[in-house]
């Protein structure tokens, strides 16, 4: 029990201090300015993240007094969509750091006096590690805020270390037919629409064991794929000549060149890392015009847990450890995908590799329940999403922390979003044997 709370306690704290980074590392102008209208202001992220933890960790698992109830509404997301929120009686950068500072100190509190078991919703610390997971997704938020901001870079981070680079060796696997163990039913943290664990067919295909890099997705460009109606869909094809697009957003040519801007800072495309920023019509298109296709979510799930030699399907592709340096690259340790080929030792039991972090990996699956799932605990976090056009995707990108990202972890965006930290791998069917 002890163990649980002490585990509890280092994912708030951790979450809490990147936070604070993404926060404080930007004046009050550019807390209140809404960068995107694709995003809130930062400062409507902070003090969500504080209210959502009263609610849940303060309110509800402590049976507390409120600390706020008269900025519940502002606060919830369904109620304003991002667009309008600056248009909101907000709370102040400084109230606001004071808000959340108030929570956590309750939460602290709470910790510290409840039960870890007895109901569902505390059991393993689940409510905690939902807030933790909750702080931890709208971080990654406000990073791909920081991306859209204009002015002076104020984000800094070393860049992957190129000894954890490999020699890639074969581009694709194949991946026998047969069942496998999809979700899961154990894992303590993991949210509603992992669950229940259940068995499911897959049919032979081959992945590639790494992402498609811009040195690959180059080639599409030059190859004038963005201008070639074949290689999209008609919805792909219509949103691309929409939206105008002719290449990865925060990508500009300058002359016989490409260059992007990477959190402020512009710089020449590096053609080994995995490609970033495509929306899943670009990715579909791509992985057309390469004579393959995007993965489906079965495929993928079991290209990244399922261990041949024992039948059973692991946490992680490397087996079922926490993520190590040496796994992936997460929790906004380096500001940019590491090169394709990196963390051999993160590879899954068949070789495919960068399955976690990095990238979040767009799949051709749409985003629909697991059989027998049921919304736990409130409806508005899966629910309400399935049957939309969300496609999902997987796997975290370099902006994801640990504790929100796992290989059961399930994310879904609409496919013509750009702004996330998005990429993909190719896969293909499995031709029958002459």
């Amino acid at each position: 029990m002890e163990r649980a709370r002490e585990r509890v306690a280092e994912a708030l704290l951790r979450s809490r201090a990147r936070s604070t980074l993404l926060t404080d590392a930007v004046d009050d102008d550019d807390l209140v300015r809404q960068h995107s209208r694709l995003m809130s202001p930062l400062v409507w992220d902070l003090a969500h993240i504080g209210n959502q933890e009263e609610l849940w960790l303060v309110r509800d698992v402590g049976g507390r007094e409120p600390v706020r109830s008269d900025i519940d509404e502002l606060y919830d997301a369904f109620q304003h969509s991002r667009a309008s929120r600056t248009e909101l009686p907000l709370l102040s950068p400084t109230e606001a750091r004071t808000y959340v500072a108030q929570v956590r100190d309750k939460v602290f509190d709470v910790l510290d006096r409840v039960p870890l078991h007895g109901s569902r919703l505390v059991d393993g610390g689940f409510a905690f590690g939902m807030i933790v997971q909750h702080e931890q997704q709208h971080d990654e938020t406000m990073l791909a805020t920081h991306q859209l901001r204009v002015g002076a870079p104020v984000l800094h981070a070393p860049d992957p270390d190129p000894a954890l680079v490999a020699p890639i060796g074969a581009r694709e696997v194949f991946v026998p037919a047969g069942e496998f163990t999809m979700g899961t039913s154990t894992e303590p943290w993991a949210l509603d629409n992992e669950r229940p664990a259940f068995q499911t067919h897959v049919d032979a295909f081959y992945i590639d064991t790494v992402p498609v890099s811009n040195g690959d997705y180059l080639a599409f460009i030059d190859a004038g794929g963005y201008d070639d109606p074949r290689w999209w869909s008609e919805v792909g094809w219509a949103y691309r000549q929409k939206a105008k697009l002719t290449a990865p957003r925060f990508w500009q040519r300058d002359g016989d060149r490409w260059l992007r801007t990477r959190f402020s800072v512009v710089e020449p495309v590096p053609v080994d890392e995995p490609v970033v920023h495509v929306c899943f019509h670009e990715a579909a298109a791509y992985a057309k015009w390469a004579g393959k296709r995007l993965p489906t979510e079965p495929e993928w799930e079991k290209a990244a847990r399922h261990d041949p030699a024992t039948g059973r399907s692991r946490r992680y592709p490397w087996g079922d450890e926490d993520p190590g340096v040496e796994h992936a690259n997460l929790g906004q340790r380096h500001l940019r995908p590491a090169p394709v080929g990196s963390y051999p030792k993160g590879a899954s039991p068949l070789g495919v590799r960068q399955l976690i972090g990095d990238v979040w990996e767009w799949l051709d699956s749409d985003f629909q329940p697991y059989p027998g799932f049921a919304a736990f605990p409130y409806r508005e976090y899966s629910e309400v999403f399935f049957g939309g056009d969300y496609k999902v995707l997987r796997g975290g990108s370099f902006g994801t922390d640990s504790a929100a990202v796992r290989g059961t972890f399930r994310n879904w965006d609409h496919p013509i979003r750009r702004q996330i930290f998005s990429g993909f791998r190719c896969a293909r069917d499995a031709r029958p044997a002459s």
